[in-house]
């Protein structure tokens, strides 16, 4: 048996429909999207049902593999002062943050005094074993560390921390899903998630059970475009809560599969859950002389892009490290997000995901890319505090 997602019709007159015997992630029978293990019979039988708009495999998600760092000298945060983090008078204060990723090490320094509110989606308990979104969240939030700022707001007093990546790096579309409620529903105004759909290895999935490689492809496609509708459906209800004055501005980095080191035209479009409608898709840049970079294994496509290439932050188990990726960039983006977020209440105006991504995209700096790279490559441009 494999777990499936179910994808509800939505009336403009009504709610939802109901499924038999099935509850949305949650516990909520009344929503637009359910997970269910189940039997290639019963998922055809639900299919039928004239409520169901779609049924697939929910499909596996990992994190956004980081790359080495290409030098050994962490004496600073670079980016931090690229995006003007270091020069801006706000720092993230009542700003609250949600990280889905591997957990986080909450005894780490550069956390101290920060209330961190955990979740498991992953089954492996609290905690981050794999590093990750210790990393990232540092880059977010983090205090000073031996003397050395790693934090783009480090004002923020409370964190939400949701695993929804296992001690192995991997999880389902479940996981994020539930992942996104709970940050919602917790109060989060900026949720960062440097993971991806993978669907390479829903291919390989079935091919080791197998499946021909034509099929195990077809199959894959069918239940990408499936988990897709099921994000929407969430990004939706996240669209409608900021409407009211609520709901949170979703990050998400844009992937590493490019190869530009090989071939100039050997990059990929953002993939899943950046590429979907409403979710701040980021790219990585790196230092090149006074200009910025795009990194070579950044996707294309991406929104808006941020420092992604020898990263300093925290390490699991105390002092610091760099690593390389868009995993990177993607919280640079939601700290300066925080920032925004903070400089627009402060203005005298409500802070939502609207106001804020506008502000995010107006004032990125196109300037500093050299003539070789292009919107295609860099979004808007180099994200930039207030």
């Amino acid at each position: 048996m494999r777990k499936y997602v179910i994808v509800r019709k939505q009336s403009p007159t009504r709610g939802p429909g109901k499924v038999r015997g099935l509850e949305t992630s949650g516990g909520d029978r009344r929503g637009p999207i359910a997970y269910e293990r189940l039997t290639e019979s019963e998922a055809a039988s639900i299919a039928a049902e004239p409520e169901v708009e779609a049924v697939a495999p929910a499909m596996p998600i990992r994190l956004i593999e980081p790359r080495q760092a290409t030098t050994n000298s962490p004496g600073a945060a670079w980016g931090l002062d690229a995006v003007g983090a270091t020069t801006s008078s706000f720092t993230g204060r009542g700003v609250v943050v949600a990280v889905l990723d591997t957990g986080i090490d909450a005894s780490h320094p550069a956390f101290a005094g920060v209330e961190i509110e955990q979740r498991d989606f992953s089954g492996d308990g609290n905690g981050d074993r794999q590093g990750h979104g210790t990393h990232c969240a540092g880059t977010i939030f983090g205090r000073d560390v031996g003397g050395v700022r790693i934090g783009v707001a480090p004002g923020i007093q409370r964190a939400l921390i949701g695993k929804v990546l296992g001690d192995n790096g991997g999880g389902n579309s479940e996981m994020i899903v539930d992942g996104i409620n709970w940050a919602l529903s917790r109060g989060a105004n900026v949720i960062s998630m440097s993971l991806g759909f993978d669907f390479p290895g829903m291919v390989a999935s079935w091919i080791e059970d197998n499946w021909p490689p034509e099929l195990a492809t077809s199959n894959a496609l069918e239940a990408y475009r499936v988990n897709l509708r099921a994000f929407d459906a969430v990004m939706n209800l996240t669209k409608a809560r900021g409407g009211l004055g609520g709901g949170a501005l979703i990050v998400a980095a844009s992937g590493n599969e490019s190869r530009r080191d090989e071939h100039p035209d050997w990059r990929i479009s953002a993939s899943l859950p950046a590429a979907a409608d409403d979710v701040i898709s980021v790219a990585a840049v790196g230092r090149d002389g006074e200009r910025f970079s795009v990194a070579n294994f950044s996707n294309s496509m991406a929104l808006i892009s941020a420092p992604g290439v020898d990263v300093l932050s925290a390490q699991v188990g105390g002092g610091l490290r760099q690593l390389s990726g868009t995993s990177m960039a993607c919280p640079h983006v939601a700290g300066v997000a925080a920032l925004w977020w903070e400089a627009i209440r402060k203005g005298g105006r409500i802070p939502t995901p609207t106001n804020v991504r506008a502000a995010l995209i107006d004032k990125a700096r196109r300037e500093s890319f050299g003539p070789s790279y292009a919107e295609i490559d860099f979004g808007q441009g180099l994200v930039v505090a207030p």
